[in-house]
């Protein structure tokens, strides 16, 4: 029957031996051993002092080649001496991205100070650590190091502050790396993605109008209804009331909490949004509004839509999209957001050929024209 072969013991004398060889290859050898040993627990609780006692020699030896050793053994050890990984994480970069990459030894106030004093690639290495704190994703976004910031926003195990993201956007949305890791980013909020898709838009529409033939205002259209196609389909992917409100809070600031965005919303199924985004506009509390938007008589929307400083000429496509929201879910089916809005058109024909709500026929070609737009 085999037996495991028992590991050489350490001691005193190995000291002594890795001072006084003078081949920097047989130390690194001999380093990467004791290294394993210690990082697989062979060693009792003297032979492990005493390794440690090796490892604060090793960190100081000036072949480069015996650091590296070091550093790539103990790189995952969760035990290692605190000043031992430091040592290592300060040194040159082929000796430190291992443990930056990887050691659970070194605290954030250590990542922070080594990403402010430290080169790009040290910063990169930090980056891209399975598990990185909001408050070293803070120290990251401000290095102006686009590449360490691209690989921190693609990285699902940084935490990343609402804040830091939005420093992001403003500092490195012309940056191709940055700007593709942070849409493919999983938990990015939905304020956050309403302003990165605002600010390609942006871009995308100067391009139009420097490269095509296309007017601004034409451009200026096609990017608006874009832009609002692509903010409503964030809010479809679920966001907490909390983050809907940031949200709506956001497009308002911004004067993007459009009469066509909210009417897109109702024509969605996206009763909550609106509501929000009317909570917003008027002052009022969501509780409020909401008994005037569900009034069973529609008495108390058309004030509320009037308080909101809403145009007129849209109320009837409003009232018409309450009242089908209110009344109507989605079924699910194929084609059901189409099928949706087919209903509402046909809702609002009928509503203009009642007397009592009868509106011009230009106004009723612009309102068919807006809730089209809206279908496309």
């Amino acid at each position: 029957m085999s037996t495991k072969p028992t590991p050489p013991r350490l001691t005193q004398a190995d000291v002594a031996k890795l001072l006084a060889d003078p081949s920097g290859h047989v130390r690194a050898k001999t380093a990467s051993k004791i290294a394993k040993q210690f990082d697989t627990h062979q060693l009792s609780a003297s032979e492990r002092k005493i390794a440690e006692e090796i490892f604060r020699v090793l960190v100081k030896d000036a072949e480069d080649l015996v650091r590296e050793a070091l550093s790539a053994q103990l790189k995952s050890t969760p035990d290692l001496p605190h000043d031992v990984a430091l040592l290592l994480a300060r040194d040159i970069d082929s000796v430190a991205l291992p443990m930056l990459k990887f050691s659970e030894v070194l605290t954030d106030e250590d990542l922070i100070q080594i990403v402010r004093t430290s080169g790009p690639a040290k910063q990169v290495a930090v980056a891209q650590r399975p598990s990185v704190s909001e408050n070293v994703s803070d120290a990251v976004v401000d290095t102006g190091n686009a590449t360490a910031v691209a690989r921190l926003v693609g990285n699902d195990g940084a935490s990343i502050s609402d804040a830091a993201l939005g420093r992001v956007i403003e500092k490195y949305q012309d940056t191709p790396a940055v700007a593709d890791s942070l849409a493919r980013r999983a938990d990015l909020p939905a304020a956050i993605s309403e302003r990165l898709v605002s600010a390609f838009s942006e871009q995308l529409q100067n391009f139009l109008v420097s490269k095509h033939e296309i007017s601004s205002d034409v451009a200026s259209n096609l990017i608006l209804q874009a832009r609002e196609r692509a903010t409503m389909n964030l809010v479809e992917y679920g966001s907490s009331d909390a983050e809907l409100d940031h949200l709506v809070e956001q497009l308002h600031r911004k004067d993007r909490l459009t009469p066509s965005l909210l009417l897109r919303a109702l024509c969605v199924g996206d009763l909550n949004f609106f509501e929000r985004a009317m909570a917003c506009l008027t002052g009022l509390p969501i509780s409020n509004v909401r008994i005037l938007i569900h009034d069973k008589g529609m008495l108390g929307l058309e004030p509320l839509y009037l308080r909101a400083n809403l145009p007129k000429t849209l109320f009837p496509a409003f009232r018409a999209a309450v009242h089908l929201v209110v009344e109507t879910d989605y079924d699910g089916g194929l084609n059901d957001r189409e099928r949706y809005i087919e209903r509402l058109l046909e809702r609002m024909l009928t509503q203009f050929n009642d007397p009592a709500t009868r509106i011009a026929p230009n106004d009723i070609e612009y309102l068919m024209a807006k809730l089209r737009q809206i279908a496309a």
